[in-house]
């Protein structure tokens, strides 16, 4: 798989892999969260191809003191390959770099198979609850 920064022409594509993953929500428009990555962090957007198809994303941001990573997305027929883990791979070697000492992420308490992908990735319950405030709707 080759890794690469997110490119604007790939949008439509992400978006139905998103959807496709089950990552979605009506209250937040993937449209618009791509928009905003576009403007802080960019490099931090990673898509993986295969056979020149987009396969994989990842979007990362490190604020100084944590880094966190959204939207990690397999095409479902690859995934438990190898691809998810080629991908956080490159994820956290890139916030490494950057200094980063800590990566979070935030699973829906649902979604009992991403917990266990990042459990054999060495991520752990950190003791924390994750909230949130919508500060701008999307609708």
């Amino acid at each position: 798989m080759q890794i690469r920064p997110f490119a604007t022409p790939d949008t439509e594509t992400v978006v139905a892999l998103w959807d496709a993953c089950g990552l979605t929500r009506p209250w937040n428009d993937p449209r618009k969260d791509i928009e905003r990555k576009l403007a802080v962090q960019p490099e931090l957007f990673l898509v993986g191809e295969r056979d020149g198809e987009l396969v994989a994303t990842a979007m990362a941001g490190y604020d100084g003191h944590r880094g966190w990573v959204y939207y990690v997305a397999v095409a479902p027929g690859l995934q438990r390959g190898g691809v998810g883990r080629d991908l956080m791979t490159e994820v956290e070697r890139r916030l490494h770099a950057l200094g980063c000492p800590k990566v979070n992420i935030q699973i829906r308490s649902d979604n009992g198979p991403a917990s266990a992908f990042y459990e054999r990735l060495g991520y752990a319950p950190d003791g924390a609850t994750g909230m949130g405030k919508r500060l701008i709707p999307d609708s």
